[in-house]
């Protein structure tokens, strides 16, 4: 995917949008999670990475996508890191997440997803992050969550595609299907669904007919008056 110019824009009437935490100055936040997270759901070639790296660049929040999430599941020791710092509160949350998925989505130890779920899970308790793919939106709970859907027309998708890979259309479009079946195979393996249902988002964003730049915004917009909404409960 291209990578995010340094900023949106220069307009300064935005809220303050690097390391975003909320109004903490009245309010404290909930003790778990200890923060919102972004997730991002998108359609291959509609530039679904591009958005989550501006948006993680707006907030000051880290973003992880398939790779780093991949390697992370990996590595025990970068995950005890991860949770070395939490609150009683946020263990409590974690360890209760997990036995709430395991039930209801049947997974063991031994599952080929387990460490998958549980890294994405410990990435929500501590909140404050955007996470790429991987079922981020349905792991997480709705209630500390901004879930995001991105897609765009398919000539686009098609066209994104080939530019990025150099691939003549004809398998550009061929290299595009085969990435969404691999998403909907996912999707039913781990999670039991589908990612069309448009019902599961909060947030659908077209960014063919919206661009990069404008879809990025609307995001760091809702998410922080999602979390400020959380603090205000």
């Amino acid at each position: 995917m291209s990578q995010p110019p340094e900023s949106l824009d220069n307009n300064e009437s935005v809220a303050p949008l690097h390391g975003f935490h909320g109004d903490r100055a009245a309010r404290s936040r909930p003790t778990a999670p200890s923060g919102l997270t972004v997730a991002v759901s998108r359609e291959s070639g509609a530039r679904g990475g591009t958005i989550a790296r501006l948006v993680s660049k707006r907030l000051g929040w880290p973003v992880y996508d398939q790779e780093h999430l991949e390697i992370l599941s990996g590595d025990p020791v970068a995950q005890a890191n991860l949770m070395d710092d939490f609150s009683p509160a946020c263990v409590s949350w974690f360890e209760a997440r997990m036995v709430y998925l395991s039930r209801s989505l049947s997974l063991s130890e031994n599952d080929p997803y387990y460490r998958l779920v549980r890294l994405v899970v410990a990435l929500g308790a501590r909140g404050e992050a955007v996470i790429l793919g991987r079922g981020a939106g349905h792991l997480l709970p709705s209630t500390t969550t901004l879930h995001v859907r991105v897609i765009a027309p398919l000539a686009e998708r098609v066209a994104y595609l080939g530019q990025y890979l150099r691939l003549p259309v004809a398998e550009a479009e061929q290299k595009l299907h085969s990435r969404d079946a691999q998403r909907v195979a996912f999707h039913r393996d781990l999670l039991k669904g589908t990612p069309s249902d448009i019902h599961q988002y909060d947030m659908i964003l077209n960014t063919g007919h919206l661009g990069e730049e404008t879809c990025a915004e609307a995001v760091v917009r809702v998410a922080q008056v999602r979390w400020q909404q959380i603090l205000d409960r």
